[in-house]
């Protein structure tokens, strides 16, 4: 089944609360990764709010374009790698 924004938004719809690590792409050979826990789901953002230790800022959202065009990798904590590639 191919991966659209929706799918991609209900997978992270079941997980809300749950701690992860967002691995950004921020320019050329550069990446950035916060640590934090999903907050939020919305119609075309999700929310994450992060670890105060490491980050200066409560919160970052990203699209779930982000995730599709592979801009950002999400990954939980708990071990379980949430697939978002298509099947």
């Amino acid at each position: 089944m191919p991966n659209t924004l929706a799918t991609i938004k209900d997978k992270l719809d079941g997980r809300i609360g749950e701690e992860l690590l967002v691995v950004a792409q921020i320019g050329r050979k550069k990446i950035t990764k916060r640590r934090g826990r999903l907050h939020m789901t919305y119609p075309a953002v999700f929310v994450v709010d992060l670890d105060q230790d490491e980050n200066s800022f409560e919160r970052v959202s990203y699209s779930y374009t982000d995730i599709l065009t592979r801009n950002i990798e999400v990954n939980f904590d708990d071990g379980d790698v949430e697939e978002f590639d298509e099947d």
